[in-house]
């Protein structure tokens, strides 16, 4: 069996670590900064040593492309994202990339050249930025961002995100040009750390992903009544942060009988006024979240939650108004690639594992443009999104092992049906 190079793969991430790098240990590498630019510029270094086609779309994003031997086929496209969090982990999506990267380099060294073309994928702005667009590369390029959001949004500082895209190497003008169609891509394949601990607790290495989950959120105001805090007796107080509390462990506990680790909810942010020491609160507003990856249970969630407001309203004399800001499905992975990924795994792993992704990705935004699907890898303790994280070599060399091997299968089984049509 072919192998890749684990020593390589592991002197790339420590190179790519470099950008970004800050005195925590952590990475600060989001879109438009000069770590961001470097980080760019390395990959394609490494793709120009390749030989590789190198092309930057609209948005920014990176595609390197090997040609495959048949014409005619769509490409098989492997990758992650390179940018991270403040502070955020030096393998989260940038493992991802190299790993893809390290892929096609064995194949090269091996002699091994693929049916279809073999394009590695570095998506911009994959997470949360200064510019308030997560998934940016990937929900560009497959039309869910219009350019007009696109031209409209800044930073704090007033830095217009277009030009961020410019010095990357992008022109916004050029995306509808550039956005992917259905049918454009043969598959995708998108691996990554899993920023959970379920692989850490059974001591596996690697597991594909069945789904990844859907994410529903609401903004909820509670209205009450501002009173004094010294004057007004605790049985005429209709406090709207009290309200808002009750809110929070009423999910709390509608969610955990639920009972299932694939299922969480969380109340992330609240905002209180007029939030003096000497006033009852008389209005809060705050961000209801929820993950599953069954929208059954999100509907049975949320009729109990609601019946369980009404409730408290009656109780306490607030009135709760809820507004959905965010209803996204969750997104089933194809079941060719995860056979493909399924059968890498068990070349490298005797226990086999499926995973729900808690966590968004770029892959469900891919997923409507090619077959899709997604391998885990062990993050130590679940950490993520902290200059803490950590995921081993070995791990991550039985992944990358694991990935050659399911795009080899899947570039022999894909498209000979086309192809005898």
């Amino acid at each position: 069996m072919n192998a890749i190079n684990g020593k390589r793969l592991e002197t790339w991430l420590k190179e790519l670590a470099q950008f970004g790098l800050n005195e925590q240990g952590g990475i600060d590498r989001s879109i438009g900064s000069q770590a961001d630019l470097d980080a760019r510029n390395y990959l394609k270094t490494l793709w120009q040593d390749m030989k590789l086609d190198i092309r930057t779309d609209g948005i920014a994003n990176l595609w390197a492309t090997c040609p495959g031997t048949e014409a005619g086929l769509k490409p098989i496209a492997v990758g992650s994202h390179h940018d991270a969090v403040p502070n955020g982990g030096k393998f989260d999506g940038a493992m991802g990339v190299l790993m893809a990267t390290e892929v096609l380099k064995t194949m090269q060294e091996s002699g091994i050249r693929l049916r279809h073309p073999y394009t590695v994928v570095s998506f911009t702005a994959e997470e949360p930025n200064p510019f308030n667009l997560s998934t940016m590369g990937s929900r560009s390029i497959t039309g869910k961002i219009t350019q007009e959001m696109l031209r409209q949004a800044k930073n704090e500082e007033g830095r217009k995100l277009e030009d961020a895209i410019r010095c990357a190497g992008g022109d916004i003008a050029r995306l509808p040009g550039n956005c992917l169609k259905p049918g454009d891509l043969d598959a995708f394949i998108e691996c990554h750390i899993e920023q959970g601990r379920n692989l850490y607790d059974r001591n596996l290495s690697v597991a594909v992903v069945s789904r990844i989950t859907g994410i529903y959120r609401e903004i909820i105001t509670v209205t009450g009544e501002a009173n004094h805090a010294g004057t007004t007796i605790m049985a005429n107080r209709h406090d709207a942060q009290l309200g808002a509390c009750e809110l929070s462990l009423i999910l709390e506990d509608v969610v955990k009988r639920v009972n299932r680790r694939d299922v969480v909810a969380t109340v992330g942010k609240m905002n209180v006024y007029p939030n003096s020491a000497n006033i009852i609160s008389g209005h809060v507003e705050l961000i209801m979240e929820v993950r599953t990856p069954d929208r059954k249970i999100l509907d049975n969630i949320l009729k109990e939650f609601q019946m369980r407001l009404k409730e408290v309203e009656t109780r306490r004399g607030v009135y709760f108004e809820r507004k959905v800001n965010l209803d996204q499905a969750e997104v089933v992975m194809d079941d060719q690639v995860k056979q493909a990924l399924a059968a890498g795994c068990s070349m490298v792993q005797p226990e086999p594992a499926e995973l729900v992704s808690m966590a968004g990705h770029d892959a469900v935004h891919m997923s409507h443009i090619g077959k899709t699907g997604m391998l885990f890898v062990q993050s130590v303790d679940g950490i993520s999104h902290s200059n803490r994280e950590f995921t081993r070599m070995e791990d991550i060399e039985k992944a990358a092992n694991a990935l050659l091997q399911a795009v080899l299968r899947l570039d022999q089984e894909s498209g000979k049906k086309e192809i005898q049509e």
